[in-house]
């Protein structure tokens, strides 16, 4: 009763759209959330992403829950978590993504998840890890583990946004190493982050990880620019 007086007089708003949200929704409304551009690439292997990482990574699965469009309500929702402090955005995708991996029986399919780091002088800025919170959502609901010590960020890098595909391989270059490799030896990893572009920093966690001696790699991001 307390909550519901509480929305009458502050309601909360749909991060996406200026509507109010009602008993039952959280952080989206339903409309937005059914608008959101869904890929279902867990159950396409030649998508977008697979032919960004093709010749260059050896992959499983290469997959992303959304399509990443300009001014849309996805990058509408990836600006809150990285730059609104809103980190349960993070956690909120990372659930509805593991709901559909879930659904695709792919639960048993991986070993451990780990997220693409961030480097220790923008994980001070930021507060927190924007891939460390969606892995969290996506071991949640997978029942997986989820880990963040087995890759490390060493070089600090300048915002890609504006950078041409060799200029970001270039940035990212031994930017990455893995640590605690007994660990991780012999395990399917599904390496995770927010966003995938040219796919540089990927490739770079990838390699990474490869050469630590992983088994096999698959990797899911909550967007792909296409």
């Amino acid at each position: 009763m307390l909550r519901d007086l509480l929305n009458l007089f502050f309601p909360s708003y749909c991060l996406t759209c200026p509507r109010p949200l009602v008993k039952g929704e959280a952080l989206i409304c339903t409309g937005c959330l059914h608008d959101l551009p869904q890929t279902n690439y867990h159950q396409d292997s030649d998508n977008i992403v697979a032919q960004k990482l093709a010749g260059r990574l050896p992959v499983r699965y290469a997959m992303a829950l959304y399509k990443f469009r300009k001014s849309g309500k996805v990058q509408h929702l990836l600006h809150h978590l990285k730059y609104k402090h809103k980190p349960i955005v993070g956690k909120m995708l990372g659930r509805r993504y593991g709901v559909l991996l879930k659904e695709a029986h792919l639960s048993d399919t991986f070993d451990l998840i780990v997220p693409v780091p961030l480097h220790s002088s923008r994980l001070w800025q930021r507060g927190y890890n924007q891939s460390d919170l969606v892995a969290q959502g996506l071991a949640e609901v997978l029942h997986i583990p989820w880990s963040n010590k087995h890759l490390k960020c060493v070089k600090k890098t300048v915002t890609q946004t504006k950078k041409s595909k060799l200029e970001r391989l270039k940035s990212v270059e031994d930017a990455f190493y893995a640590t605690n490799i007994t660990d991780i030896r012999h395990q399917h990893v599904l390496l995770v982050d927010d966003v995938i572009t040219t796919g540089a920093t990927l490739e770079a966690c990838g390699r990474a990880l490869l050469a630590a001696g992983i088994q096999e790699l698959s990797v899911a991001t909550i967007a792909v620019a296409e």
